[in-house]
């Protein structure tokens, strides 16, 4: 096991995700532009029915991935009415549309050669973790934020402590996709079942799991069916002291074992002769069998021991850092994409409606970084791209062949109120 590097740096582009309070970004653009009354006023109904507009159109999309996901939901029965081709692009429809509403909520997705290097260095997880990829049709990570934190891990066999500054993504969401069981073939072993349980996971199912301030190294600690394996210290740990205690009863036995066997054969009726000290003897090895006998289940029960130890600490580290599972999180992601639109067509538009006039897309994304800087001390990449989308979308911008504009707030909340009444269901 190797420990994480620290002078690696941090992966990848500025996070996009904007860590702030709706309330917040509506009350620091009207301080930061000094808006009157009545200019607020249409700001916050602006704000107001664009939330509204946004609410709308995510609640059909998390209805949209609430029926797709019927067909690999782990809690519910297989759907033995669809063919094997059908349920192949229904996960190919589940897997864009969920990977979509990942990406409007602002998570990256975590590249293939960092999962496979977090197999061999570890942070939190002081232990050796082993999670078969072949089991898996489908495994995809994603995460949202990062930053840095210092913690403090055992040194010297445990005499010693020291600090170790680690690299923390503050959202991970995982996406295993579980084999197919072959057409008349025995299912599969589930995945998520200890050994000798009763529960079962189906192929072909979809699992979804959400986890908070998982340190950079620990991703394969996520993966469902992890589990503890004894690292070569470990191993010696237990084995030396085994060695050093179980080589003299084994040396011991040599010499008396015959004679058991000989005092076994003369009571059976084997051998016709038994000396006078072979009972003695006889006896002598029969202590010695059961003193090996307690001596392998001692050992044996430390093994366990130790691997509960083991466990406790993945668990510790991990499972108590697990917020959802499944559809659980369908509500919470369709809630972050939600607000992560509206916030960046409210801070685009406000970017554009304030400018003296139009602005290139590299402009805007540079005001819209400068005044978040400025106002709440916040450094990321803005989304120009994805905001000036919403904006098309809405009709609230107005684009030449090199730069944007919009149409000026009290256009922009009648436009937005004609949406709105469209996205109602007539009253007769």
């Amino acid at each position: 096991m190797t420990e994480p590097n620290d002078d690696a740096p941090t992966p990848g582009p500025r996070d996009r995700f904007i860590p702030l309070r709706k309330s917040d970004i509506l009350d620091g653009l009207i301080t930061h532009f000094t808006l009157d009354d009545a200019l607020a006023r249409e700001l916050r109904q602006f704000a107001h029915i664009l939330g509204a507009i946004l609410h709308q159109q995510y609640f059909d999309e998390l209805d949209r991935l609430r029926q797709t996901y019927f067909y690999f939901d782990p809690e519910i029965g297989r759907a033995a009415h669809l063919s094997a081709d059908a349920l192949d692009a229904a996960y190919r429809g589940l897997s864009d549309e969920f990977v979509r509403v990942l990406t409007e909520a602002n998570f990256v997705e975590i590249k293939h050669e960092e999962i496979l290097r977090a197999f061999t260095e570890h942070a939190l997880v002081r232990v050796k973790i082993k999670a078969p990829l072949t089991d898996y049709r489908d495994v995809r990570m994603f995460r949202r934020g990062h930053h840095r934190e210092t913690i403090s891990i055992p040194a010297l066999f445990g005499l010693r402590r020291r600090s170790l500054e680690i690299e923390v993504y503050d959202d991970v969401v995982l996406m295993v996709a579980t084999r197919p069981d072959v057409a008349g073939a025995e299912p599969r072993r589930s995945l998520l079942s200890a050994r000798g349980s009763a529960s079962k996971v189906r192929g072909g199912a979809v699992l979804f799991k959400y986890f908070r301030h998982i340190p950079r190294w620990d991703l394969e600690a996520l993966f469902p069916n992890v589990r503890v394996v004894m690292g070569i210290r470990q191993q010696l740990t237990l084995g030396v002291p085994a060695l050093v205690g179980g080589v003299p009863i084994l040396l011991k036995l040599a010499s008396t074992l015959t004679v058991l066997f000989v005092v076994a054969g003369f009571y059976l009726g084997l051998s016709g002769t038994l000396h006078d000290n072979d009972t003695q003897q006889a006896l002598a090895a029969l202590s010695g069998l059961f003193a090996l006998g307690a001596f392998i289940l001692r050992q044996w029960g430390n093994f366990h021991r130790q691997s509960l130890i083991h466990q406790k600490q993945l668990t510790d580290n991990i499972y108590y850092r697990n917020v959802n599972n499944n559809s659980g999180i369908f509500n919470y992601l369709i809630g972050e994409a939600e607000e992560q639109d509206w916030k960046e067509a409210l801070l685009a538009y406000c970017g554009l409606v304030s400018a003296p006039g139009e602005l290139t897309h590299d402009a805007l994304r540079t005001r819209i970084e400068d005044l978040l800087l400025q106002r709440f001390s916040l450094s990321l990449t803005f989304n120009v791209d994805a905001a000036l989308a919403k904006l098309r979308e809405l009709r609230l911008l107005t684009e030449t062949a090199d730069a944007v504009s919009v149409i000026a707030l009290p256009d922009a909340i009648a436009q937005l109120e004609r949406l709105w009444g469209r996205l109602l269901p007539s009253s007769s």
